[in-house]
């Protein structure tokens, strides 16, 4: 006699929500200000807008820039806005921040495109592991995001999972 193994999870209905298809795709630039700073200390409004004025944006083209100053100086804000002006038109994103903070802010940006409405009454794995790191907060902010329309909400892989949220 002859048994059949039958694929629970298969059809289970259980609909895995892969965090890193969310994750920025392509090239990660750091623009640092400590570049610009005269004596690693002072950024001197002249200069600096000069100095931008010269650079080559194309380095940055089609990149995601986090911009930052790895020196310990003390940077006006808009310092940061100026070269974020520069940056924006040419980039696929700009941050304020380091590598870290720039994939953080990207998923976040991007799980606040998912539309909730599609999981509606769906039973939904947030997968746990992978290839690259997820930030926490990308967790909290899909919960957040599907939990007022799933039936549940579920961590891990669909063979192994942690009830994180069910529908009363």
């Amino acid at each position: 006699m002859e048994e059949t193994f039958v694929n629970k999870v298969a059809e289970s209905g259980l609909i895995t929500f892969d965090l890193e298809e969310y994750y920025p795709k392509g090239e990660i630039k750091i623009f640092d200000l400590k570049d610009f700073l005269f004596m690693g200390l002072i950024l001197k409004e002249k200069d600096y807008r000069a100095a931008l004025q010269s650079t080559d944006w194309e380095v940055y083209k089609d990149k995601y820039v986090a911009i930052l100053c790895s020196a310990d100086a003390i940077i006006p804000m808009w310092a940061n806005m100026l070269a974020a002006s520069y940056l924006q038109p040419i980039t696929k994103d700009v941050v304020f921040g380091d590598e870290k903070k720039l994939v953080e802010t990207i998923l976040i940006k991007k799980i606040s495109e998912v539309k909730g409405e599609e999981y509606t009454d769906k039973r939904v794995v947030v997968k746990g592991c992978g290839d690259v790191a997820i930030p926490e907060s990308a967790y909290v902010e899909i919960t957040n995001k599907l939990r007022p329309f799933v039936k549940s909400i579920m961590y891990g892989e669909p063979c192994s999972t942690v009830p994180i949220y069910k529908k009363k």
